[in-house]
């Protein structure tokens, strides 16, 4: 399926104006808002940390599986895609990142 069809069966991020992604050291690394071109990673983040409890190695393999035909994009072409370079990252480094949200 493509990312389009697979954001339609998460769960709405329309609450949401924005989450922050915190290391292991509660420090914000990146902050994804509820704005055009950010808007489905928002959801599929949401998703995953709601699913998993934080984006885990785990939840970012879900979520590349998910960015679909995007994740091989990405890997084709570094820093075009900033969240999903961070969910390879995570995956390659086994690291955890905890997300607090800000209510739209």
């Amino acid at each position: 399926m493509a990312f389009a069809d697979n954001l339609k069966n998460l769960p709405s991020a329309a609450h949401l104006a924005a989450i922050d992604l915190l290391d292991a050291a509660g420090e914000c690394v990146a902050t994804i808002e509820n704005k055009p071109g950010q808007a489905g990673s928002l959801t599929l983040y949401a998703a995953m940390a709601a699913k998993h409890g934080a984006i885990t190695p785990a939840a970012a393999q879900e979520a590349l599986a998910l960015y679909a035909e995007h994740t091989e994009d990405a890997r084709l072409h570094p820093g075009k895609h900033p969240n999903i370079d961070r969910l390879l990252t995570l995956l390659a480094q086994g690291q955890t990142l905890s997300v607090r949200q800000h209510a739209a």
